[in-house]
């Protein structure tokens, strides 16, 4: 079943609009050029943090693979922006509560924002 569109005054029928939240990314390198500058920024902070706490908290667009955001966190470890603290259960529904992987930014990050 599909939802009804309403037709604007003039009789156009206006396109087609997705959420942020439900937005997906049609490839890699613009995926990353979107959430890589909001991970850099959370880095810098002293927060303890979860991927997807940010992706939510943002609104970032999903990557075109899920498995993308390990990519993602390995780079930004790889850079030195972040390091590993414990463990939490992820707030997504979709993964059941699985155990992932809880997050902080370096001083190295720290440093690079104050830059």
């Amino acid at each position: 079943m599909t939802t009804p569109v309403q037709p604007a005054l003039d009789g156009t029928i206006p396109p087609p609009t997705k959420t942020a939240a439900r937005r997906k990314a049609e490839d890699y390198e613009t995926w990353i050029a979107d959430v890589w500058p909001v991970y850099t920024g959370v880095a810098a902070t002293n927060r303890t943090w979860t991927y997807a706490e940010i992706a939510d908290e943002h609104r970032l667009p999903e990557p075109p693979d899920s498995h993308m955001w390990g990519r993602l966190a390995t780079l930004l470890r790889e850079a030195g922006y972040t390091r590993r603290v414990g463990w939490a259960t992820s707030p997504r529904p979709t993964v059941h509560h699985s155990g992932v992987r809880t997050w902080t930014g370096t001083a190295a990050a720290r440093k690079a924002a104050a830059a």
